[in-house]
């Protein structure tokens, strides 16, 4: 057995080592619901996510099929950007509530997005999160959410949301492209954000940078360009490219969620 003395020797000499235990991190609470709609056995899936001393809610609108993925352990596999940077949400300090592909459908394409249904739908989502929160509520959409979450506004406007943000815009080629659509009623703080490199061929940087001068009513409006990630893979208009802000995602929700609590800034 080695003595006290020697122990401390080797120790020193660096032949051994002592590591402590990384302290527990608290899962951040969350819950997936089924919100019934307003239309006969259909459900719309919801991730919530409750904030003690949130300064507001985010209603996040995923991009595709905004279907959840695979349901593990009441969480959603969906690898869509807003679904994969959630906690950076709630680490600037908001409540977040996911809205998925409602339980009837099969896809949520690029018309459907624009319908009085859709619109429906994500009012129904906004008047859960008021209900629960009663903080103000933001609505946030990506790529085909984009389409979605600037339907939803131009309906639902300053009575219900204090503001919107879009990220890696539909900005053309699509039904219910951006500046496609009447942006020009918009009357609350609205962000614009889209990475520097997304080369998906309906979601054009340049063309997303010229969204902010059509936004004629809105009181704030911002454009913010990204250039920071890595290792983008898989097709440019997926989610883990740059179309998703791959590696950079805590990084650009925290610029989104800085510039929401001062959008005069």
């Amino acid at each position: 057995m080695l003595s006290y003395r020697y122990f401390i020797a080797l120790l020193l000499c660096g032949y051994f080592t002592i590591s402590a235990a990384a302290p527990a991190v608290a899962p951040i609470p969350s819950e997936f619901i089924q919100l019934p709609l307003n239309r006969s056995n259909a459900n719309l899936p919801l991730l919530v996510m409750r904030h003690d001393q949130a300064i507001g809610t985010v209603v996040l609108l995923p991009g595709g099929d905004a279907g959840t993925g695979k349901i593990v352990d009441g969480i959603p596999s969906s690898r869509n950007f807003l679904v994969r940077a959630r906690e950076a949400f709630y680490a600037g300090q908001y409540n977040v509530v996911i809205a998925f592909r409602p339980s009837d459908l099969q896809n949520l394409d690029y018309s459907y997005r624009t319908s009085a249904a859709h619109i429906a739908e994500v009012a129904q989502a906004v008047d859960f999160a008021q209900h629960q929160f009663k903080v103000p509520v933001w609505l946030v959409g990506t790529s085909r959410g984009s389409v979605s979450a600037t339907a939803a506004t131009i309906v639902l406007g300053q009575a219900k949301l204090a503001g919107l943000v879009l990220t890696s815009s539909v900005t053309h080629g699509k039904p219910g492209a951006i500046t496609s659509q009447a942006i020009d009623h918009i009357s609350i703080p609205t962000m614009v954000v889209h990475h520097k490199n997304d080369r998906c061929k309906i979601c054009s940087p340049t063309a997303a940078s010229q969204i902010t001068a059509s936004l004629t009513a809105a009181p704030q409006k911002k454009f913010m360009l990204i250039e920071g990630g890595s290792d983008p893979s898989g097709d440019f208009c997926e989610a883990l490219h740059w179309h998703g802000f791959i590696n950079y995602e805590a990084q650009t929700v925290h610029l989104i969620t800085e510039w929401m609590r001062k959008p005069n800034n």
